[in-house]
């Protein structure tokens, strides 16, 4: 106020005045004794009434009656009335508005005379300053006044753009049509329009004593009923509704009246002249005696408008420039936009209009000087022209490729984001420019740098070397030096140590080695003695075993090959009397059947002999040791008898003195024993000679049994090589059927009796007799065929009779089969029992080389009502380890069709041949368990290692198997869902209390709040140990274990963390330390499963695990995003920490939660991820897919032994299943 020129004295002044307004408002007033009368209410407002008239310096008592009584002046008399508390209330409002009023006035005029103006002056710069239309939910006459002005700037702001618009337009002369825009005229019409507009209105009403507001309405409701932008709200009798250029307001008209009325009470007019304030009573001069009695209504309407039509007139003799100001929150923060609130100004305004006019035409204008100084680099070679201006300006113009522009005399008119597009090219060309230059300019500053810093890096690093190299010269002749003194010294010192170690070690070796020299030759002498003994029983006993094996298999072998042979005979008879020409081929097959035939016989008697001879000899040899043991045993018998005999002689002889006769006797037949002892220890040594002698024999023979064991295996190698011209012979044979075949199709076509002729058997089985020769008990028989038996009629049906039983057989067998795994088989060395039976019979039955078979069918219907009760996990369990294992086997047994598969025709006429049958035979007849050693390196694995060609059937059995895999372990991984759905609702939020006694402490808890704290989690721990303990005992292959855990951690993981997001209950500290605990115990028990069933679940807890101790970690407020979204909770996202963090509660220490700056960084991200189409879900997702494929499991399980496996009893004695002991057995 100094700068403005007022005084100290004013200043005290004005505080004064306004001091006195604030006490003015703090009286109150009471109902008086009199009807309609006031009084002060109280003490208290009796000290402001007082400190406001000690304030404004006039009498207490003055302006009691001026604020509580009123002076009617009639023509007979002057009356004086009370007012009741309300007027008296009115009027010291009336009063403290006249007062502030005054003061405003003053405080106006005051800066305006201290500024100052020129009246001479040609040109003036006046500031308007208004917020703009205002729309509140409670309306009045002010908010009225405001918005009219509002109307009348935005009529002057559109007159005024389009004007200059125009004038542009016409000066340049361009092609313009006339732009449009709203016209606001009438609500200025329905505002201030004489006599019939609001405003007139409103002065008319505050003319008669007895208008009310509800007059007033009624007034414009039957005024304005037809007028389009004044509506009568329905609800309501007094207020009414105008459509504003920016939107509809509804006023309130209950205050209008009063409002409006703008006048000074007499009373207070007299007694603020009257102050002894100077300056209150400058604020309030003494009015002329005419004015005093003329009217005292005066209307602020009425003022208001011819105030703002001087303003309007001011305006329009002007020229205005506008400046709008919008305020981007109502919180008036920084970094805060509110879209709505934005808007609605601009709306308000009225800057929505003044764009949508410029843009109606040209919005952006350059001169031609201007635009090629600003756009002359986008086409540099026009400037270079030398052209006009206009004509360079038409040139970047079509070079740009712009439409709709115009070119004036002077200027460049463009279209709405033209003159954007030209400054994004411009910007472009410019930066092209400028990184060529900084290109050049950096290359040529970094190489001078660089030549620089090499430089004298290479001094630096020269000098640095030949000091390096001075002090490691010193440093490595200081090293040699210490290192000599050093060898000598150490030399000196071990040599002495050396020499007093060596002494000792001697001393204590030899004694040692004596000790241990006598105890090994103990040792070794009685381990040789057990060795000879061992060695002999072990012979004896493992000859024998391998005799009696070889004999059976030699018998085994040669029964089987023999009744082959005469059934493949017969057939090859039979074929020949059909065709004459196979018969020579025949023949010498026959003879080559006879010649192996012999040469077995042969080898069979060879081994026999020798095998027989050498059991002679060791039994001999056997004798001769027992019988000279026996000798040696009766001498030592003997020696020891005679000493003894001779101790007693010697004791019981007389003493030498009395009897020297007998001295003599005795010492003489001493003689003779001692000379019968070395007798006998001759015979002793003769007979250990001897024992020599039947060991080297025994030598001998056993390198004459290693000779012949050599000869053994060099006739195996034989019997292979004639199994492989054996084979080359089946297929030379089967080629020769085919022939045979074709030619009778060909001689049936040919002859008239071909209906007879196919009629007859292909075959006839002919039994041999011991005329035809047999092979009994490892004879040969001389054997002479007779003739051909000739077919009957009956023969066809002989044939079928097998080939029905077979089926039969084979029908029976696969029955036996279902029923047998139909019963719970177990496991046998942690494989499963059922599958290996399975796979071993449809390996051994061939059934996945078939076209058509309904074994596949019938396993899978058994499997499908084995699993029919969903809730029975330990037979799901059994299935999934059966199905696996044999998913297993046929992902490596099974191949598709190639290129080395034959024609179902000639794979039937090749194991129709001879040999073909008799290989099928040794490989899958029940009596091919018999065989000896010398065959098991061509059986043993076969049937693991080699592939099979899949049919259809074989191809769709291993799909619906996958099916039924993928089928028990999603009801496995359900119903351990099912089991811990429940618990886990239970274990999202913590006992009442428990939370209690987190509260209290944890010192202070109960051991029974502690138990109730984790009993859920511990359900939970039980159940899935349960599983774990179920699928173990049924051998479940760890893969699939690992897979179902994983997938029941993910299932917790969603579970318990949308429950968190989801429940504001669940977000507290106290619960955070609950689950946080529950947590605790599936790591224990994680721990406890070993990774081998386990895996990686634990890491499937990521999301809750990250939430929870987001939860209990201590200052919050401290943490900052960045800590929070990468080192805390980084698997998080931005929507799910703002979730957390706006629910979250300290219901233990009464924390807070993150700061609001973080809760702001988090809510603007979430915006820029809702506008780059970012998912905003914050919950998760469970799924509930199959997570491995038939490939995985097959990698993932170890190779199964299928042949170690025990068959079942109920088929182990089936003479059906024979095949299933062939591995077992040997």
């Amino acid at each position: 106020m100094d700068i403005v020129g007022i005084s100290e004295e004013e200043q005290d002044a004005i505080f004064k005045v306004v001091a006195a307004i604030l006490h003015l408002g703090n009286i109150e007033f009471a109902k008086g004794e009199e009807i309609d009368s006031s009084v002060i209410k109280d003490e208290k407002s009796r000290f402001h009434l007082n400190t406001t008239a000690e304030l404004l310096k006039c009498d207490p008592k003055s302006l009691e009656d001026a604020l509580i009584k009123r002076v009617m002046v009639t023509p007979e008399e002057i009356i004086t009335r009370t007012l009741d508390p309300e007027a008296a209330l009115g009027s010291k409002d009336a009063f403290a508005k006249t007062i502030y009023s005054r003061l405003f006035d003053w405080i106006v005029e005051k800066i305006n005379v201290s500024i100052g103006q020129d009246p001479n002056s040609k040109a003036i710069i006046g500031v308007l300053d208004i917020y703009g239309f205002e729309s509140f939910k409670h309306n009045s006459f002010e908010q009225f006044c405001i918005n009219f002005t509002n109307e009348k700037l935005q009529q002057h702001f559109n007159q005024h753009v389009f004007k200059m618009e125009q004038e542009d337009y016409e000066k340049e002369q361009i092609n313009w049509s006339y732009i449009e825009f709203v016209d606001n005229q009438d609500v200025l019409d329905l505002i201030e329009k004489k006599p019939g507009g609001i405003i007139a209105l409103l002065d008319e009403a505050c003319m008669f004593p007895k208008s009310t507001h509800e007059t007033f309405a009624q007034k414009m409701y039957q005024t304005f009923a037809k007028n389009k932008r004044f509506i009568k709200p329905k609800l309501s009798r007094t207020n009414f509704t105008i459509s504003h250029y920016a939107g509809e307001v509804t006023y309130m008209a209950d205050l209008f009246l009063d409002k409006n009325k703008d006048y000074v009470v007499a009373e207070h007019q007299d007694l603020l002249t009257a102050s002894e304030c100077p300056f209150v009573a400058g604020l309030f001069p003494a009015l002329p005696e005419e004015s005093s009695k003329s009217s005292k209504f005066s209307s602020i309407g009425s003022r208001f408008k011819l105030q703002l039509q001087s303003l309007m007139e001011t305006l329009s003799s002007t020229e205005p420039h506008y400046i709008r100001c919008v305020k981007p929150n109502s919180v008036l923060k920084p970094f805060i936009f509110e879209n709505v609130n934005i808007i609605q100004q601009l709306r308000c305004g009225g800057v929505l209009e003044a764009i949508r006019i410029s843009c109606a035409g040209y919005p952006t204008r350059r001169t031609f000087y201007e635009f090629l100084l600003r756009f002359g680099v986008l086409a540099p070679e026009v400037l270079e022209r030398n052209s006009d201006d206009k004509a360079a300006c038409q040139m970047i113009l079509e070079k740009m490729g712009l439409k709709g522009y115009q070119l004036g005399k002077t200027k460049v008119f463009l279209r709405a984001g033209q003159m954007a597009e030209l400054d994004a090219r411009r910007t472009e060309v410019l930066g092209n420019a400028a990184r060529t230059l900084q290109r050049q300019i950096r290359t040529y500053i970094a190489r001078k740098d660089f030549v620089l810093l090499r430089k004298a890096a290479i001094q630096l690093q020269s000098c640095w070397r030949a000091i390096s190299a001075c002090n490691l010269y010193e440093q490595l002749r200081r090293e040699a030096a210490a290192l000599k003194i050093q060898k000598n010294f150490r030399y000196h010192t071990a040599r002495l140590s050396y020499l007093t170690l060596q002494n000792s070690a001697i001393i204590v070796q030899a004694g040692m080695r004596a000790m241990t020299a006598r105890s090994e030759f103990r040792f070794r002498k009685q381990t040789k003695a057990a060795i000879k003994i061992q060695a002999h029983v072990r012979c004896h006993r493992e000859y024998s075993y391998y005799r009696r094996l070889q004999k059976a298999a030699i018998v085994t072998q040669c029964g089987w090959r023999r009744r082959v042979a005469r059934k493949e005979l017969r057939n090859l008879k039979m074929a020949a009397r059909e065709t004459g020409a196979l018969k020579e081929a025949k023949d010498k097959l026959e003879k080559k059947v006879e010649e192996l035939t012999w040469r077995l016989q042969l080898e069979r008697r060879l081994r026999t002999e020798l095998e027989d001879t050498k059991a002679q000899e060791i039994t001999k040899l056997q004798e001769a040791l027992r019988s000279m043991q026996i000798q040696v045993e009766d001498a030592n018998a003997r020696v020891i008898q005679e000493r003894e005999a001779s101790r007693k002689a010697i004791e019981e002889a007389p003493p030498v003195i009395k009897e020297t006769p007998v001295v003599i006797q005795d010492t003489a037949k001493i003689d003779a024993l001692t000379a019968e002892v070395e007798s006998l220890k001759v015979s002793l040594l003769s007979e250990k000679q001897a024992s020599e002698e039947a060991k080297k024999a025994s030598a001998d023979a056993e390198t004459r049994n290693m000779d012949l064991a050599k000869k053994l295996q060099e006739a195996e190698g034989k019997v292979d090589q004639l199994q492989d011209s054996a084979q080359r012979l089946e297929e030379k044979l089967s080629n020769l059927e085919s022939e045979n075949q074709v030619l009778r199709q060909q001689a049936l076509t040919m002859s008239p009796t071909g209906k007879s002729i196919s009629a007859r058997p292909r075959t006839t089985i002919i039994q041999r007799t011991p005329e035809n020769g047999s092979i009994l008990n490892g004879e040969t028989k001389p054997a002479h065929d007779k003739a051909l038996v000739v077919s009957n009629p009956k023969e066809p049906e002989s044939e079928e009779k097998p080939q029905k039983s077979l089926n039969e057989k084979q029908q029976e067998n696969q029955d036996l089969l279902i029923k047998c795994i139909s019963e719970d088989l177990g496991f046998s060395g942690g494989k499963p029992v059922a599958a290996c039976v399975i796979y071993k019979s449809l390996l051994h039955w061939r059934s996945f080389e078939v076209e058509r078979t309904s074994v596949f069918d019938r396993i899978i219907q058994t499997i499908a009502s084995s699993i029919e009760a969903p809730e029975n996990n330990d037979v799901l369990a059994y299935w999934l380890c059966n199905a696996s294992t044999l998913l297993m086997l046929l992902q490596h047994t099974l191949k598709a069709n190639g290129a080395a598969s034959l024609t179902p025709q000639r794979r039937r006429s090749s194991s129709a041949s001879l040999f073909g049958r008799m290989s099928q035979g040794l490989r899958a007849s029940p009596q091919s368990a018999g065989l000896s050693f010398l065959n098991n390196r061509m059986l043993g694995r076969v049937d693991d290692l080699r592939q099979v060609e899949a049919k259809y059937p074989a191809l769709l059995f291993k799909q619906q198997l996958t099916a039924f895999l993928e089928k028990m372990y999603g009801m496995i991984r359900d119903n351990l869902k099912k089991e811990i759905s429940p618990l886990l609702g239970l274990c999202i939020q913590a006992p009442r209390t428990s939370r209690a006694s987190l509260v209290k402490g944890r010192q202070q808890a109960s051991a029974v709040a502690q138990q109730a704290l984790i009993a859920h989690w511990q359900s939970i721990v039980k159940s899935l140990n349960n599983y774990l303990n179920m699928m173990k005992a049924n051998y479940v292959p760890a893969f699939l274990v690992r897979k179902v855990f994983s997938q029941i951690f993910s299932f917790i993981n969603v579970q318990l963390f949308n429950s968190l997001l989801l429940r504001r209950e669940c977000c507290s500290f106290s619960n955070g330390e609950y689950v946080k605990s529950g947590l605790a115990e599936l790591e224990q028990w994680c721990c406890y499963a070993t990774e081998e069933y386990v895996g990686s679940s634990w890491d499937e807890l990521k999301h809750i695990r990250q939430a929870v101790g987001f939860l209990v970690i201590h200052q919050k407020p401290k943490k900052t995003l960045n800590e929070i979204s990468n080192e805390l909770c980084p698997v998080l996202s931005i929507q799910q920490l703002y979730r957390i963090s706006t629910m979250y509660w300290d219901d233990k220490y009464g924390t807070h939660s993150v700061s609001s700056d973080v809760i702001s960084s988090m809510r603007v991200l979430m915006t820029e991820d809702s506008n780059n189409s970012v998912s905003s879900s914050f919950l998760l997702d469970d799924d509930s897919s199959i997570p491995f494929s038939v490939d995985d499991l097959s990698k993932s399980m170890q190779q199964v032994d299928v042949a170690d496996v025990e068959p079942p009893p109920l088929i182990r004695e089936n003479s059906g299943f024979v095949f299933l002991h062939q591995r077992s057995d040997l």
